[in-house]
C-alpha cells in the first residue's frame, strides 16, 4: 500500500458516498436542506478518517464502513446548520447558510432530521460491533452539545482560563474527529489497544484542527475560507488567540483589550473597525505565532498515539492525515 495510492483510494471511495448520498423525497421543504448541505461540500475530514483507519487494518469496502463513515459527515453537518442559526452566520463555504436561505424554523427541523438520519446510517455498522459503535457514537453526540453549550456560556464571560478553553474545544470538535478514527478501526475488528491509541490520535488531531481554525479566522482570507474573516472575533467567542491574548497581556493592555472585545459591530464598518482593533493586540502580544507552534505540538502529540498504533507506511498514512489538516488555508 502506497501513500499516493491510499489517498486516491479514498477520494474514490469518498466521492461515490458523497456523490450518490440519497436522502428521503418529501417533504422537499424538510429534506432539500439536508441534499443541500451535502452538495456545498467541506473537507470530509471525519468519514475521510474513518476510512483511513478501516483501511489500516482491512481493504474489503462495503456499506458497513461506508454508511458509518457518512453519519460522521451528516452528523457534524446537522451541528453545523445549529451552530448557524446560533451564530447568526450568513455563510457556509461561500454559501448561504441553510437558515438563511430556508428560514430559522427549517433550518432547526432539517437539523434534527439530519441528525436522525446519522443514527440510521450509523445503525448499518456490523452488527459484532453494532453495540460498541452506537455507545461511542452516542456517548460523542452528548459530549458535542456540552461543547456547544460551554461555547455559548462563554460568550457572557469576561475572560476563561485555557484548560476551560481546551475543554470546550475537546468537547465541541476533538471528540468527533476522535470517535472517526476508533469507528474505522473498531468496525476493522482492531484491537482494543489500537482502537484507543487511535481515538487519543484523533482527539488530539482535532484540537489543533481547532485552533487552526481559531488562527484562520483571525488571519485567513474570506474568498478562501468562504465566510467572513473575524466571526469569533465579532461574536466575542472565546477562541485560542482571545483566551491566550488576555493570559498574556498585563493589567492595562488586558483592561484595552476587553474594551475592544465590547466594541459594536452594528455597521460593516464597526465590524471591520472592532476585527481591526483586536488583531492589533494578537499582534502586540504575538499569540498569532503562538498558535502555530501549539499546533505543532499537538499535531506532535497525536503522532505519538499513532505510533503506538501502527508503523511504516500505516504511520506515515496517519502522519500525512494530520500534516494536510494543520498546514492549510481553509
Amino acid at each position: 500500500m502506497s501513500i499516493m495510492n491510499l489517498d486516491k483510494q479514498l477520494d474514490s471511495i469518498l466521492s461515490d458516498i458523497f456523490d450518490n448520498i440519497e436522502f428521503q423525497a418529501e417533504p422537499e421543504g424538510l429534506y432539500d436542506p439536508l441534499r443541500y448541505m451535502i452538495s456545498i461540500g467541506g473537507k470530509r475530514l471525519r468519514p475521510r478518517l474513518c476510512l483511513l483507519t478501516y483501511l489500516l487494518y482491512r481493504q474489503d469496502i462495503d456499506e458497513s464502513i461506508c454508511q458509518p463513515a457518512a453519519a460522521l459527515e451528516v452528523f457534524h453537518n446537522f451541528t453545523l446548520i445549529h451552530d448557524d442559526i446560533m451564530d447568526r452566520s450568513p455563510l457556509r463555504r461561500g454559501k448561504e447558510t441553510v437558515w438563511k436561505k430556508w428560514g430559522e424554523d427549517s433550518g432547526v427541523l432539517s437539523g434534527d432530521a439530519m441528525c436522525i438520519d446519522s443514527y440510521r446510517r450509523m445503525a448499518m455498522a456490523p452488527k459484532a460491533v453494532l453495540p460498541q459503535v452506537l455507545a461511542l457514537f452516542t456517548k460523542t453526540a452528548a459530549q458535542v452539545c456540552d461543547g456547544q453549550q460551554y461555547d455559548m456560556d462563554f460568550e457572557h464571560t469576561r475572560e476563561i482560563s485555557m484548560d476551560q478553553y481546551i475543554n470546550m474545544i475537546g468537547l465541541k470538535t476533538g471528540v468527533l474527529v476522535a470517535c472517526a478514527a476508533k469507528l474505522g478501526a473498531l468496525i476493522a475488528g482492531a484491537s482494543g489497544e489500537d482502537c484507543d491509541n487511535l481515538y487519543q490520535y484523533g482527539y488530539n488531531v482535532g484540537l489543533a484542527f481547532q485552533i487552526c481554525d481559531d488562527y484562520l479566522d483571525a488571519y485567513g482570507e474570506e474568498k478562501t475560507l468562504g465566510k467572513p474573516i473575524g466571526g469569533d472575533i465579532c461574536l466575542d467567542k472565546k477562541c485560542w488567540l482571545t483566551t491566550k491574548a488576555l493570559e498574556k497581556a498585563d493589567p492595562e493592555t488586558k483592561a484595552a483589550l476587553l474594551e475592544a472585545l465590547s466594541m459594536p459591530i452594528s455597521t460593516a464598518e464597526e465590524r471591520a473597525a472592532k476585527i481591526e482593533k483586536v488583531r492589533g493586540f494578537y499582534d502586540k502580544l504575538d499569540v498569532g505565532e503562538e498558535a502555530l507552534s501549539e499546533i505543532v505540538r499537538y499535531s506532535d502529540i497525536a503522532l505519538g498515539y499513532a505510533g503506538k498504533a501502527c508503523d511504516g507506511v500505516r504511520f506515515e498514512a496517519l502522519r500525512r492525515f494530520a500534516y494536510n489538516l494543520v498546514r492549510r488555508n481553509k
